[in-house]
């Protein structure tokens, strides 16, 4: 396929193209385990004739041997259909006489919380669904808080299974009632709510008898009614650029969706980051050329001059959004390993990306009662309120103005795994307002007055491996040569500068950072820096190697085996690490985590000393130095 090709058009994407945005409606279905979602949507789908002859027949029977089975039509899953329960986000596509759908099947089950944020994140509104025995519990308000963040306003309460309460009005009462209080904590959150039985069908598409009390919509007509919540059209214009067409010498065209606001041939656009402006000369959508084009339309847009645009950079119009490299944002972690500020992760901002790192968590949110809570590191499916910090300017806007632009995801750059998402709040202000100040002396000034080359030797390894050791004799090389140097000892810098961290995660990480960040700047004053330090963990000493220009920074691994370590112990701190008296140490009952590609390796248990310092000098250029 050349690379201006495109495969054809499913008849999907051909009835999306040939209506408005506005006549899309996407919405999703959540709450707890059993509450009966895919029940629910199999049941719409039914009775609103909106499935195929095919899948009717297909439909088995439920437990019951009389009602069909119609959570099948959604858990395409091996494992759902075998545990009756939804694990992955399952879409579904219908339309009624009005207008289409687009209805996404979350998992109720808290471990697949981060399928359900994927779905809430471009979602107009929400079916929450309740067991009207069980009433609102926590993974309801989880699910409420998490489509709060998301931007989500128009909710749904389906209380659900009334025929097993004689369909009582007390008992949906009472389930409302609880519901409108959490809703109340949620800013713009507007609910209304169905007392229904989705296994039978009572008031999903068609009114309840069973119900006389009961004398507002169906669900599926109040859906036919719903005036989606998003505002996109009317605000600024934002264009994120996904690819560069090249389709022939002469021309040149750039790919996206709009995420907000609309454009016409003429009109003026500016490109960020870099400010240059220009005119749009042709809107190209899927079936040819247009005038103009809005919100949630694939588009290229060819402009009248030649300026520099590439993936990732943002065409807009009106206000600008703003470009900066602190936010404040909302934060849902999805992965195994906790989220430790500090550590450096790869931040996806529509089709931006950029290195960057929670710098703080200001607290987590305590999901069963929305207060907020302090805490140190951000659990599996934990909610935190973080400040971030990305290594350059992005093109950001806040989530309740612009979604594309107020969301973000976050990568793990060793495994590639997605593993949290969030939505920003705000920019911080000193991102703004506080720039680099110019100095007329710079690092290569300073390093040539010294007549070296800075460089910071990162020597890592248990404790007990003989890094302080080696690191010791090779600064004192290094002063025979008339170098310049300083040694940063682990343990010497815990009794000032990191006098207050333990030795948890989050506070291993934060030591290592700020060892980094002082390594960076006696670099920059011209030094040769040795820093020894366990630093236990590949991807912080990764971290640290990005602080420092390329090739100034050297990973010495100072590799001793775990049992050599622990037999020299000249600290005696194994011994009281077993004995249960010190928690948290390394080689013990905390990890360490080898380098994978040091750039020297060192195995003191058949090396000595001297011929290891004359190994590291080896590798600085100095080759043999007299011994002191």
């Amino acid at each position: 396929m050349e690379e201006n090709d495109l495969p054809p058009a499913s008849p999907l994407a051909a009835l999306v193209d040939r209506q408005t945005d506005a006549d899309l409606v996407r919405f999703i279905t959540c709450g707890s385990v059993d509450d009966g979602k895919s029940t629910l949507i199999g049941r719409l789908l039914y009775d609103g004739g909106l499935l195929l002859t095919d899948e009717i027949e297909a439909l088995g029977a439920n437990t019951d041997g009389e009602t069909p089975d119609f959570a099948a039509l959604l858990d395409g899953l091996a494992a759902e259909r075998e545990q009756g329960i939804t694990i992955d986000v399952a879409y579904r596509f219908f339309a009624t006489a009005s207008r289409r759908f687009i209805v996404a099947d979350t998992p109720g089950h808290e471990q697949y919380t981060r399928n359900m944020v994927t779905a809430a994140s471009t979602a107009d509104a929400a079916v929450i669904l309740v067991d009207v025995r069980q009433g609102v519990l926590s993974q309801t308000r989880r699910h409420a808080m998490i489509l709060a963040l998301c931007g989500v306003r128009q909710l749904v309460l389906a209380v659900n299974k009334m025929d097993l309460v004689d369909f009582g009005e007390s008992h949906f009462r009472r389930v409302a009632q609880d519901f409108e209080r959490l809703a109340a904590q949620l800013a713009g959150a507007r609910v209304t709510a169905i007392p229904v039985s989705a296994r039978d069908g009572d008031n999903v598409v068609r009114v309840s008898s069973r119900m006389p009390w009961y004398d507002g919509p169906t669900l599926l007509s109040f859906l036919d009614r719903l005036d989606p919540t998003g505002t996109a059209s009317a605000a600024p214009f934002r264009f994120p650029v996904q690819w560069v067409n090249r389709a022939g010498q002469d021309f040149r065209g750039y790919c996206g969706t709009i995420c907000a606001g609309a454009i016409r041939v003429g009109e003026t656009v500016t490109v960020l980051p870099g400010g240059q402006r220009s005119i749009v000369g042709d809107i190209i959508a899927p079936n040819g050329p247009v005038p103009s084009a809005c919100a949630g339309q694939a588009v290229t847009l060819c402009l009248a001059d030649q300026v520099d645009v590439g993936r990732g950079s943002v065409l807009v119009a009106g206000e600008a959004p703003s470009f900066i490299d602190q936010v404040t944002a909302h934060l849902v972690w999805m992965a195994e390993e906790p989220m430790v500020p500090g550590r450096s992760y790869l931040f996806r901002v529509a089709t931006q990306e950029e290195i960057g790192r929670v710098t703080s968590l200001k607290f987590q949110v305590n999901v069963a009662s929305g207060e907020s809570l302090a805490a140190r590191v951000l659990p599996l499916n934990g909610i935190g309120c973080v400040n971030l910090s990305f290594d350059r300017p992005m093109v950001v806007e806040p989530y309740g103005r612009c979604r594309d632009l107020g969301a973000f995801i976050v990568i793990d750059r060793t495994t590639n795994a997605t593993v949290g998402a969030g939505m920003i709040d705000h920019g911080l202000w000193r991102a703004e307002t506080v720039g680099w100040q110019p100095v007329s002396v710079d690092k290569q000034s300073r390093a040539r007055q010294m007549g070296q080359v800075p460089r910071v030797l990162w020597f890592t390894g248990l404790s007990g491996s003989g890094k302080s050791t080696i690191a010791n004799r090779v600064e004192a090389r290094l002063q025979d040569l008339g170098c310049h140097t300083y040694l940063l000892d682990g343990d010497n810098v815990r009794h000032g500068l990191n006098r207050d961290l333990g030795f948890t995660v989050a506070d291993r990480v934060e030591n290592v950072r700020r060892l980094g960040e002082v390594a960076r700047l006696m670099a920059d004053a011209g030094l040769i820096v040795l820093v020894s330090a366990i630093s236990p963990f590949r991807a912080d000493r990764a971290m640290v190697r990005e602080m420092m220009v390329p090739g100034e920074f050297l990973e010495i691994f100072v590799a001793t085996p775990l049992a050599v370590c622990e037999s020299r112990d000249p600290k005696g701190l194994y011994a009281r690490a077993r004995r249960g008296e010190i928690g948290n140490f390394t080689g013990v009952d905390s990890p360490y985590e080898e380098p994978e590609n040091p750039d020297l390796r060192v195995d003191t248990d058949i090396c000595p000393v001297d011929d290891a310092a004359a190994l590291v000098l080896g590798v600085l250029g100095y080759g043999a130095v007299p011994r002191s």
